[in-house]
């Protein structure tokens, strides 16, 4: 006789079944959940740009789900640990591709640790009526939690930013990349509970309306108001249009010691615009408003290298237009990751500093101890960058642009505080050369494809090496360069300033689903305490 786990709102009962003998080795048997874990954790990677296959995630948490469902806290977590794993390690491959698989492995790993409390939680209230809420909730705050620690967090791998050709990607408008990602969980976690409901009443056994009706509306809900949010996205023109140009320069090659032809990645961006400049003149093109270069177009700082100087200059003067140049500064000893507003007639006018910089490659936390452990890490970054501390929005042309470098798109405060603070488009200048021909430069593109739904923002994306993009409000890619290519994107742009709900609420839908995961974690503890109280 075997007992199966029933949710709170269902009667306990037991179940006699026939036992069957099994032709799966017991030793496998105890395996096979562990491995469905990690199978798990990968489908939930294939979801992910490059490929458009954003409905695997829903797969990807039925079968979580269903693994997690009756299990005990340990088990739980154990069987995140594995579907974080699955999931981050093929994800975060990229971070190994110049420095070696050390730091790649350190990474993905110790982010798995999150979502293994994640799992631990999630045994632990699927217990409870409409667990699905309470899981997905959980899944929610454990985004949370790795989006701030350690090192200020690494969002990188968050569920909304493997939806940006999905069904659900409107909801990024309603709450941002936690309202999007919940909804996607919930519509997972649902459809397992919907598919096992549906089987117990097909063999017979009974079930409660309240359990049938819990089931369908998490899977169901999600998909309503992601539809009823969809007249949230717009992208027409609120205040006017710009015609925008994004330079694509192209590196000499590709890895980290490109950087030692700081130089020539300078001359690269300048002789770009001065084609398209030359285009412009022959009226094959249309006049550029402003011109965006990628984060890091000039490494040799032009305030301290007169030859620098004049080549910025000397471009943006061709092009007849304000142009935004991705710098590395020194100023009073300490070093910035700069976007400078050079005025084709007054030369720089206006700047901002990268205020999110990247641990291990802007910065080096535990210093010491990561030389006592390799001294190379510590050459790679020398001097640590310094942080902004105030929001980047240029005024180009008329058109106000925020800035957000790179890694800093990753960080929903970061982008929001741009559009608070008047942002009309967004661009989003970064340098993938470093990560070669890996996915991590569709992935951050996806990035920008929720960023732009999110806030209802013409966002564009200026890379060195590729992909250079050029992304509606609505989240579409209308233009985009090929990888390693010297290119040049023209577009006339809507310029907007309404603010979607999500940019008015900020961080309080967060706040809320990681309210509502503590409530159902508290219950849970609560009713498990009272149930060994009464044995």
């Amino acid at each position: 006789m075997t007992v199966t786990a029933t949710t709170v709102d269902e009667p306990d009962r037991l179940e006699p079944r026939t036992a069957r003998p099994s032709r799966i080795p017991a030793r496998l048997q105890r395996l096979l959940p562990a491995l469905c874990s990690a199978l798990c954790g990968v489908l939930l990677y294939l979801s992910f740009p490059p490929r458009p296959l954003w409905w695997l995630a829903l797969p990807a948490f039925a079968g979580f789900g269903g693994l997690l469902r009756g299990r005990s806290w340990k088990a739980g977590l154990g069987l995140g640990y594995l579907f974080g794993a699955g999931f981050l390690l093929p994800l975060l491959v990229w971070t190994g591709v110049e420095v070696g698989p050390g730091p790649w492995l350190a990474l993905a790993l110790i982010e798995a640790v999150f979502v293994a409390l994640v799992g631990a939680g999630a045994a632990a209230v699927s217990r409870l009526p409409a667990w699905p809420v309470w899981a997905a909730a959980l899944w929610s705050a454990g985004e949370a939690a790795r989006a701030r620690v350690p090192f200020d967090g690494f969002p990188w791998g968050k569920v909304a930013f493997g939806q940006a050709d999905g069904v659900f990607l409107p909801l990024a408008a309603v709450g941002g990349t936690p309202v999007l990602g919940f909804a996607v969980v919930l519509c997972g976690f649902g459809l397992y509970e919907a598919v096992r409901l549906a089987v117990r009443a097909r063999r017979g056994h009974a079930v409660t309306r309240g359990a049938a009706v819990a089931a369908l509306l998490a899977l169901a809900a999600p998909l309503v108001a992601a539809v009823a949010a969809r007249p949230l996205v717009s992208d027409a023109a609120e205040d006017g249009t710009a015609t925008v140009a994004v330079i694509q320069g192209n590196v000499p090659r590709a890895g980290l010691d490109f950087n030692a032809q700081r130089r020539a990645v300078l001359d690269h961006h300048a002789r770009e615009t001065e084609r398209l400049a030359a285009e412009v003149r022959a009226g094959k093109v249309a006049r550029p408003d402003l011109v965006l270069w990628p984060e890091n177009s000039s490494d040799i700082d032009p305030f301290a290298n007169p030859d620098a100087y004049a080549v910025i200059d000397h471009a943006a003067k061709a092009i007849g237009a304000p142009v935004s140049v991705g710098a590395v500064v020194d100023r009073d000893g300490k070093m910035f990751n700069e976007q400078i507003l050079w005025d084709p007639a007054k030369g720089p006018v206006d700047s901002y500093d990268k205020r999110q910089i990247q641990p291990f490659g802007e910065y080096l936390p535990l210093r010491p101890l990561i030389h006592a452990i390799n001294d190379e890490w510590t050459s790679m970054v020398r001097q640590d960058f310094s942080r902004g501390t105030e929001p980047g929005v240029f005024t180009m042309a008329g058109a106000r642009v925020g800035l957000v470098t790179c890694y800093e798109a990753a960080f929903d405060w970061a982008v929001r505080s741009e559009v608070t603070d008047g942002a009309q488009l967004i661009s989003v200048p970064s340098n993938n050369a470093t990560f070669d021909r890996s996915e991590m430069t569709y992935q951050q593109l996806a990035m920008s494809r929720v960023r732009a739904v999110e806030h209802s923002r013409t966002v564009t994306v200026p890379v060195t090496s590729g992909v250079s993009a050029m992304i509606m409000p609505d989240g579409r890619i209308t233009q985009k360069t090929g990888m390693f290519v010297a290119d040049s994107l023209v577009q006339k742009v809507p310029l907007r300033s309404s603010e979607t709900p999500a940019t008015r609420l900020g961080v309080a839908p967060e706040i809320a689903l990681v309210l509502v995961a503590a409530g159902g974690l508290g219950w849970a503890v609560g009713a498990g305490v009272r149930a060994r109280r009464a044995r």
